[in-house]
């Protein structure tokens, strides 16, 4: 994993401090459920303070997708704990899951998340503004990463929570600025034949193209299909 991990590979099981313990083990704490780790440049910084809060008050939507959050900065647990009250009085979040502690910065150089270019009061690197959406299995299945000035969507990350979870267990795709209940995309590899399979003759819809008019094909490319998460 040279540069740290990418999509697919196994997100390493960071061990060692968080706000409330010095024995913490990730792959541990997420047992069998889908996680996200998001990393925040540093302890008592403006961007990251809103984005801990949000990420708090949202605990209970991440919760209810069997989603584990785990935050992370360059900082100690000292630090984390005093950080943690500033979170809750200006934004009224209570951040109550694990905010890993990383003041060696070595956890961050293996997951290859340094920017060189932004330093702290010590000249040490900060980290960028990532974040891993973990799979049961460990495997990543989306990375996002944002510069330390720009804050990032929790509704976005939630957006594509929804989208991850259902393109495992089903054969289709999400389309642009998707919504969860919205129609989804029938897989491009599957033939129509094993679309009318999985998802009967009547089950999806052909979007008729230029590029496809009067051809008899084996694949339409532009197939879709209801949302087979929708309640």
């Amino acid at each position: 994993m040279p540069g740290g991990p990418t999509i697919n590979d196994k997100f390493p099981d960071i061990k060692g401090e968080t706000q409330d313990t010095t024995e913490f083990s990730l792959y541990d704490y997420l047992g069998d459920s889908w996680g996200i780790v998001f990393m925040h440049p540093g302890d008592f910084t403006p961007v990251c303070t809103t984005e801990l809060g949000t990420a708090a008050l949202m605990a209970k939507d991440f919760e209810k997708r069997g989603v584990k959050l785990c935050g992370f900065s360059c900082n100690d647990s000292k630090s984390h704990k005093a950080w943690i009250e500033d979170i809750k009085t200006v934004t009224g979040g209570s951040v109550e899951f694990p905010l890993f502690c990383d003041p060696s910065r070595a956890v961050a150089a293996e997951l290859g998340i340094l920017d060189a270019t932004n330093m702290d009061a010590k000249g040490l690197p900060l980290t960028v503004r990532s974040v891993f959406i973990i799979k049961p299995d460990k495997g990543i299945a989306l990375m996002m990463t944002y510069p330390a000035s720009t804050g990032r969507s929790f509704a976005e990350i939630l957006r594509v929570v929804d989208s991850c979870q259902m393109t495992v267990k089903h054969a289709v795709a999400t389309p642009v600025n998707w919504k969860n209940g919205e129609d989804v995309l029938v897989n491009f590899p599957l033939s129509n034949a094993q679309a009318d399979e999985r998802f009967g003759k009547d089950g999806y819809k052909i979007v008729e193209v230029p590029s496809e008019k009067g051809k008899d094909l084996a694949r339409n490319y532009l197939r879709t299909t209801a949302d087979p998460m929708a309640s």
